[in-house]
Formats: structure tokens, C-alpha cells, sequence
């Protein structure tokens, strides 16, 4: 069983930006952003049957940094992921 799987099925704590290229601790809740998923919808929208039904939250975090570039979704065969957040368009003056 991979490290990933298993992490997932236990009570892991939070412990870095959600972002894998990203190496910042979360310490305290002061800055950036939480997310909070629903892992039985997960699995449910996933389109895969599972064996047995696996309930509970799951909590991403993403830095300062991160948050202001991308944001965390959940993609059909492939599970929780980051996606880039649309560029801000400019004021023209």
C-alpha cells in the first residue's frame, strides 16, 4: 500500500502546503488557506465502487503563497489536485 493511501486513512495531521513543490510548514492557522473535503463524496464522484464506504474530512492547506496562485479541487479518476487560479486582469487607466 502506498504511503499516500495509507496517510489517508488515518487521522493524518497537517503538515505542509498542500502544493508538493511547495516545502512550507503549517504551523498555526494565521495565513493562507484551509480547505475542507468530504472524502465519501470524493469517493463517490470518483465514479469508482468502493468497498467499503469511507467517511470523514479531509483538511488541505495551502500558504500565503500558494493560495494566491492556485487552489485545491478534486478531479474525477484522479483525486484531490491543484489547479491554477485565473491570472487578475488589469485595470486599463
Amino acid at each position: 500500500m502506498s504511503s499516500h493511501i495509507y496517510q489517508r486513512r488515518q487521522a493524518a495531521m497537517l503538515s505542509k502546503c498542500a502544493n508538493p513543490e511547495c516545502s512550507t510548514r503549517f504551523l498555526y492557522m494565521r495565513g493562507g488557506k484551509l480547505f475542507r473535503w468530504d472524502r465519501l463524496q470524493g469517493v463517490k464522484d470518483s465514479g469508482v465502487a468502493p468497498r467499503k464506504e469511507s467517511r470523514g474530512v479531509e483538511f488541505f492547506w495551502l500558504c500565503d503563497q500558494c493560495a494566491s496562485r492556485m487552489t485545491v479541487v478534486f478531479r474525477k479518476g484522479v483525486g484531490i489536485t491543484m489547479k491554477a487560479l485565473p491570472l487578475p486582469l488589469k485595470i486599463a487607466s
